[in-house]
């Protein structure tokens, strides 16, 4: 799925739903002008407020990536990865991370899973999320650095991390060298 696609699905479920961007700013917490970028220019800063925008029209933030279809059980080869969404930093800040759905098209899951490339971010202080839920981490190649609460933790390749994404968190690639990583995070309904 096209970033484009994803915005596109978000309007759609909204509009489905008949509830307005004022209505959905209200239930999120998020700005309106946030969502209107999120609908018409898929862009947005971590899973926390795609989340919050799931929970505000009563979906699985799956359901933003997934196609009409569910498989079972799902296979994703290598080859056959797709982008599903981009994530961009705001103002002065270039943090560039891919996720590459490996659940999409399992309709029924209960945890995304998620390949991540992570580019070197080039700003000042990290913007945690939080959010319900946990998180699994492998680091598959370079190294990450993970702000969580108020420590720092840094892992390499082969190491895991597992958390509760309640807390303040925020993963980026550790020094300046890209780095890529497994993660699972499961959101409870």
């Amino acid at each position: 799925m096209s970033k484009e696609q994803l915005g596109k699905r978000v309007k759609r479920f909204r509009e489905m739903n008949e509830i307005s961007l004022e209505d959905l700013a209200q239930r999120t917490g998020l700005e309106i002008a946030f969502l209107k970028s999120l609908e018409d220019d898929s862009v947005y800063p971590s899973l926390g407020p795609l989340l919050k925008v799931a929970r505000g029209l009563g979906v699985r933030m799956g359901t933003f990536l997934d196609d009409e279809l569910g498989q079972d059980p799902l296979i994703v080869r290598l080859g056959e990865r797709e982008e599903g969404l981009s994530m961009l930093g705001g103002k002065g800040c270039s943090v560039d991370m891919k996720f590459y759905s490996l659940g999409k098209g399992k309709t029924d899951r209960h945890m995304e899973p998620f390949f991540v490339e992570l580019m070197p971010a080039a700003c000042g202080e990290p913007k945690l999320s939080s959010h319900e839920g946990e998180e699994f981490i492998v680091v598959h190649e370079g190294s990450i650095e993970i702000t969580y609460g108020k420590d720092v933790l840094t892992l390499g390749k082969g190491d895991s991390i597992y958390l509760n994404s309640i807390v303040p968190h925020h993963v980026a690639a550790g020094g300046n060298a890209p780095a890529s990583i497994y993660a699972v995070l499961y959101f409870p309904e």
